[in-house]
């Protein structure tokens, strides 16, 4: 299975410290954040790895190369200006090839473990589900949450909403209706599959920080810190 991290974002809430350096290649615990999800999907055997970029794209090329001494190959969907959730998602289907793939936020941290997702696109289809969504309580600076979760799918609508991770698995077919270089958001995509029932999900309890501002980016530095 493939796996995409989304890394075009231009991470205004993060300036200055995004002004020379893309988002992805901030650091905590002294690692790139992009680094951390690179090993850890390895770890759980996802070497085949797409990432798009616009913002400083081409530093993040020059800083993680082709992946090798990752153990991951490493290609690169650049974008001339960045095309939201799906419409980069869409402009990098060619390289993400037919079958279900997993997408990675590249400005979270989670301890999730990516070695579930295979099993879990494995069975995408078989389920009639075009998505798979990893979600999250609720953080202080998000309190209503996006989506709620019934008998392993996820809806729109709940009476107990939770987050959503950043982290999913999706069916190519999601985005048949986005033209290759068109900007479009996920939610949008995401909210019709659930009307069909056809969004499955879970929920992960461990470590998870939307790293959004410099505040944050500094308390996932005192997280690591201290293990």
């Amino acid at each position: 299975m493939k796996a995409m991290i989304l890394a075009a974002g231009r991470g205004e809430r993060m300036r200055p410290l995004t002004d020379a350096t893309p988002k992805p290649l901030l650091e905590a615990g002294g690692q790139p954040l992009i680094v951390r999800h690179i090993e850890a999907l390895v770890r759980a055997g996802l070497r085949d790895i797409v990432i798009n970029h616009a913002h400083l794209g081409r530093r993040i090329e020059a800083a993680l190369g082709d992946g090798e001494r990752f153990g991951a190959r490493i290609r690169y969907s650049p974008e001339g200006e960045a095309l939201e959730t799906a419409g980069g998602i869409a402009h990098a289907l060619p390289l993400l090839g037919d079958a279900p793939f997993a997408v990675i936020n590249g400005d979270i941290a989670c301890d999730y473990d990516y070695a579930r997702l295979a099993p879990l696109a494995g069975d995408l289809r078989a389920r009639g589900l075009l998505a798979h969504l990893v979600l999250v309580p609720n953080p202080p600076h998000h309190e209503r949450g996006d989506f709620a979760l019934q008998g392993g799918r996820v809806t729109a609508e709940g009476a107990r909403k939770f987050t959503f991770s950043g982290i999913g698995l999706y069916d190519p077919a999601l985005f048949a209706g986005i033209a290759r270089g068109a900007k479009a958001k996920l939610a949008p995509l995401l909210r019709v599959a659930m009307d069909a029932g056809r969004v499955g999900g879970e929920r992960h309890n461990g470590l998870w920080l939307d790293i959004g501002t410099p505040e944050r980016l500094a308390e996932l530095d005192r997280r690591l810190a201290a293990l």
